[in-house]
């Protein structure tokens, strides 16, 4: 996990981020502590344990719960381990299966990460196992290329939008551009930060797309495509004391398939294809994104 100043409270004692203790629960589930079936501890318990208020447990549960490993998360009583749902080779939802991908990828030598998505989130949270590998010096890569193609703020979105018209004013949109901007300005800082602790050659770089993109894909060292579909549904969520009707895609539960190179040439073709669908892209009508 990654540790800076902010993880230190005022009286000295260790802070947890919301996304470290989602970390530390997932370390549980893996190591068998934690098994399937199993109930979590109360959100008070938890909230006890770290020292940390117990909405920032609820975040937490969240990511867990977005990545696959939870069940029966209600405010009634604490959660239960889920059941392994697919094997290594079946797709998968984002949050399951773009983390051990990532981790494999960096432990090659040169790192090489595109994608384009609606929003950095999900790259920004999986990300954060390959950087714990790195500062327990288990994988060392000397250098890590991250090109990222997300929407104009300037378009008209397709998703996600009001159910109904909101007029001049659209907080649907501004809500999801404070989200576009907060998530790649972490993953840019704490992957640029690697520069400083362990001297590996890092570049993030962002373009912003003309369109909306209907799917996301990870494009891994030039050897893996994982692509997955945005599926639009009707949801609220509470923004600025808000309660905003809209429809909307939660990529973190998008099914991502994998297509390796050495998998056949069905399979290394798709990966060349999309490699040159994002090149072209990335070389031609994209512009300069600004994260603000």
């Amino acid at each position: 996990m990654v540790v800076t100043q902010e993880n230190v409270a005022v009286n000295g004692s260790r802070s947890f981020s919301p996304q470290e203790i989602a970390d530390a629960l997932r370390d549980r589930i893996r190591a068998g502590d934690l098994k399937a079936g199993d109930r979590l501890p109360t959100q008070a318990d938890l909230a006890e344990e770290f020292g940390v208020p117990r909405g920032d447990v609820r975040q937490a549960l969240r990511v867990l719960q977005e990545a696959g490993l939870l069940t029966n998360v209600s405010k009634g009583s604490p959660p239960r381990i889920a059941e392994p749902t697919a094997g290594p080779d079946e797709p998968q939802p984002t949050m399951v299966a773009l983390a051990p991908r990532l981790s494999e990828a960096f432990a090659e030598r040169h790192v090489k990460v595109d994608a384009a998505c609606l929003t950095a989130e999900s790259l920004m949270l999986a990300v954060g196992e390959s950087l714990r590998l790195i500062h327990e010096d288990r994988v060392h890569p000397a250098s890590i290329d991250v090109r990222v193609l997300l929407p104009s703020r300037e378009i008209a979105l397709a998703f996600p939008v009001p159910v109904e018209n909101p007029g001049e004013d659209n907080p649907v949109h501004q809500r999801w551009l404070t989200m576009r901007n907060a998530q790649a300005q972490v993953l840019q800082h704490n992957l640029l930060a690697l520069r400083a602790t362990h001297g590996i050659d890092v570049h993030v770089t962002f373009r912003a797309l003309p369109f909306t993109p209907p799917i996301k894909l990870y494009l891994l060292n030039g050897e893996e495509a994982l692509l997955g579909y945005y599926v639009l549904d009707e949801r609220e969520e509470e923004y600025n004391s808000q309660t905003l009707e809209m429809y909307d895609a939660l990529g973190s539960r998008s099914v991502l398939f994998a297509f390796l190179k050495q998998a056949g040439q069905r399979d290394a073709s798709f990966v060349e294809e999309s490699q040159k669908w994002f090149d072209a892209l990335w070389e031609t009508i994209t512009t300069d994104l600004t994260l603000s």
